[in-house]
């Protein structure tokens, strides 16, 4: 596959094709009418606004889906607009996903809505925000923060949307750090096991390593989540100057370039998946897809001058924040921003038809997380300066003229 861009098998493409002419429909593939919801007596499906399209439009219109566009997808502090922020990723996400998805005979509805809502619980700064995070409330409650896990407690619990259980299932299951050769799905669950699922999540470090998706739309969507950041961040990291336009990784049985992974990786998991009830790649490009990860972190991720600057400046001015926030919460100080500018914002913006009830009433290591998890990096360090001053740490920023 070394640095071509592979073609479907041609005996699966006329099968495809001849699928699609007899109007064959997917078995495995989660339907409309099987749409759980907490409340199922609001969000009714009808022809114009099907089961989960309703799910798309909710996490398009949410409040905190505009932050998207200045959360950090791996690199932070430069002034460029050519670095990918979680508003393309999403994008990129949903768009490798709905293709396999297509051809998968799948529904793009629901692999759209978990596409878009997977990372909106995702902290400023990235991973490394996110493990800042985890550090802190541990100290504070025992229990660990993930990003997957305040997705859907985003959608869930802080605004209330009524989320289908589908939806909040993929987001929750989605996490793309854990790679998997075959995604088998669970299938239906219910509410009962979703939320114990999501209490396990804050009693382990890694995620929800155990989870897998119920249905095989979010499977689809798990690994479209490392397809779509494997070769953009290499691309980034030419951009941010971390390597040379022209390094030369060794993993590149993918292929040379995100195209040509992207590419590759579709065909392949089509290939191996077409017509199971399960998703999969094949031994050799799974174990390229491990290969080429490992390298990103080593080149990339685990980069020495970003680490470093995250260690010594992000990790502590995020204790300071969060001491600070939690101390006002404790008080009952209602000039403080995390009264002013998050509890009273979730009030006004959350649904009250399915759960009545004041934010408030929340656990306030809770509360001081989801507000953090909610700024954008900018937000954040404007909020630092006001609550510190300036004697406060900073972050040096590469110019967009450097």
């Amino acid at each position: 596959m070394n640095g071509l861009y592979k073609n479907m098998n041609e005996t699966l493409a006329e099968r495809i094709r001849g699928d699609r002419a007899k109007g064959y429909v997917n078995p495995f593939a989660a339907k409309d009418e099987d749409c759980v919801r907490r409340d199922p007596e609001h969000d009714r499906a009808n022809l114009v606004r099907p089961a989960y399209l309703r799910d798309i439009e909710k996490i398009l219109y949410l409040p905190y889906y505009n932050r998207y566009a200045d959360k950090t997808q791996v690199f932070s502090f430069y002034m460029n607009d050519d670095i990918t922020r979680r508003a393309l990723h999403v994008q990129l996400v949903s768009r490798i996903a709905r293709n396999i998805g297509s051809l998968l005979g799948l529904n793009l509805d629901l692999i759209e809505a978990i596409s878009l809502g997977h990372d909106i619980g995702h902290t400023p700064f990235g991973h490394a925000g996110e493990k800042c995070l985890s550090n802190i409330l541990h100290k504070h409650t025992g229990l660990y923060f993930n990003h997957n896990v305040q997705s859907a407690r985003t959608l869930d619990v802080l605004f209330r949307r009524n989320i289908s259980l589908q939806t909040l299932d993929g987001a929750l299951s989605h996490n793309g750090e854990f790679e998997q050769q075959k995604y088998m799905p669970t299938g239906n669950r219910d509410f009962g096991v979703y939320d114990a699922e999501v209490k396990r999540c804050y009693e382990v470090s890694d995620g929800g390593k155990f989870l897998v998706p119920a249905t095989l739309e979010g499977c689809v969507m798990r690994i479209s989540d490392i397809i779509a950041y494997l070769g953009k961040d290499r691309q980034d990291a030419v951009t941010a100057g971390i390597i040379p336009a022209d390094y030369q990784f060794k993993s590149n049985y993918l292929g040379p370039h995100n195209a040509a992974m992207i590419n590759n990786l579709i065909v392949d998991i089509v290939e191996q998946s077409y017509g199971k009830d399960y998703i999969a790649m094949s031994p050799d490009v799974f174990e390229g897809l491990k290969d080429a990860k490992k390298e990103n972190y080593e080149i990339i991720y685990l980069n020495d001058t970003v680490k470093k600057t995250y260690d010594e400046q992000v990790a502590p001015m995020f204790e300071e924040v969060y001491e600070r926030l939690r101390e006002d919460l404790l008080k009952e100080d209602k000039t403080s921003p995390i009264f002013t500018h998050h509890i009273d914002f979730i009030n006004k913006n959350r649904a009250h038809y399915s759960a009545p009830g004041d934010y408030l009433s929340e656990d306030p290591d809770f509360i001081v997380c989801d507000y953090i998890a909610s700024m954008t990096d900018d937000y954040f360090l404007e909020l630092y300066r006001r609550l510190f001053g300036d004697n406060g740490r900073s972050i040096p920023f590469r110019s967009y003229f450097d």
